[in-house]
């Protein structure tokens, strides 16, 4: 007995899917899952390749209410630009969660995983973010950073937005690109502290290993989302945030213990307990309250779920229905 597989590639899958309110909906809906005891989210498995600049990341979930499950492979060659090779590659392959059966590979270059990673900075901005965001900031000048604020503006739609990069040039260009898309102005800045003093919704999204934005920096109604920490070595927050902020939150906190600012944090000695974190998923689901009062310092660190992977690659199939998009093998 033979069953059909789908292939589609990540031309085909920038047709079906794209950084829009059904994808952040279909985040939110996974991370409230997550709040339950029923998904299965095994560790992320890490590999860092330190001879050639490179990582690899697995992850994968099983969610109840969820038809598939997906099998993430993200690797990470930094060097490859250099002989004019992407940096960021990897697939999605979907197994039926009834039989097991492969269902479908996404060979997306990591697309999916762009789309979901921003995702989730829309649900933590939707639930964290002050109701009102006036400016919002982005600390980083690369695919991330034009997405998270795309992202954002979807659910909180800011009238201007602030860039901040190592490279000034960088961040002037994705400034001008983020003004197209936005239709809002959007400046690049030299001083990080000024794009913190000017926002009430700021976005990291860096590979730094020492800390980009200070706690000195903070003042009341700002939400930050650091999404740059996904790896043991790296740090974008003073440790010293987690423990001036009102609320800290977590996508998973024993995830973030191990890669995320939460890591940093542990390591510095600011946090000593971190019993009073809350992840991302109760605060969807209702078990715990978000944001309290317009004058709250919010936190939240992202570093990325299997839950989001199995959602998005769901969610590309049910976009597929009807249509004769991607390749169908019969095997």
């Amino acid at each position: 007995m033979t069953h059909d597989m789908k292939i589609l590639t990540e031309t085909e899958l920038r047709r079906v899917i794209h950084l829009d309110l059904s994808a952040i909906d279909c985040i939110e809906k996974a991370f409230g899952l997550l709040s339950t005891d029923k998904v299965v989210m095994p560790p992320v498995l890490s590999m860092a390749l330190k001879d050639a600049n490179a990582e690899v990341d697995v992850k994968t979930a099983y969610v109840p209410g969820f038809d598939g499950f997906a099998i993430k492979v993200s690797p990470g060659f930094f060097n490859n630009p250099s002989i004019g090779l992407p940096s960021l590659n990897g697939l999605m392959i979907l197994f039926s969660a009834k039989t097991g059966l492969v269902e479908a590979v996404f060979l997306d270059n990591g697309y999916l995983t762009d789309v979901r990673t921003a995702a989730a900075g829309a649900v933590a901005a939707r639930h964290l973010a002050p109701k009102v965001v006036k400016t919002a900031g982005v600390m980083g000048t690369g695919v991330q950073a034009r997405l998270q604020l795309q992202a954002a503006h979807l659910v909180r739609p800011f009238e201007k937005a602030l860039v901040w990069g190592r490279d000034l040039e960088k961040a002037k260009a994705t400034a001008s690109d983020l003004q197209k898309n936005l239709g809002v102005p959007v400046a690049a800045v030299e001083d990080p502290e000024q794009l913190v003093s000017e926002s009430q919704l700021v976005v990291t999204t860096t590979p730094a290993t020492e800390p980009i934005l200070s706690a000195d920096w903070l003042h009341s109604g700002l939400h930050i989302t650091a999404m740059g920490s996904d790896q043991d070595e790296k740090n974008e927050i003073d440790p010293q945030v987690l423990r001036r902020a009102d609320l800290v939150v977590c996508d998973r906190v024993s995830q973030c213990e191990l890669l995320g600012e939460l890591r940093s944090a542990l390591a510095a000695g600011t946090i000593q307990d971190q019993s009073s974190f809350v992840e991302l998923g109760d605060i969807v689901s209702g078990e715990h309250a978000g944001r309290q009062g317009d004058d709250d310092i919010t936190f939240c660190d992202l570093t990325g779920t299997g839950v989001q992977d199995t959602a998005i690659a769901t969610f590309v199939r049910s976009r597929l229905q009807g249509t004769d998009i991607g390749t169908t093998l019969s095997i």
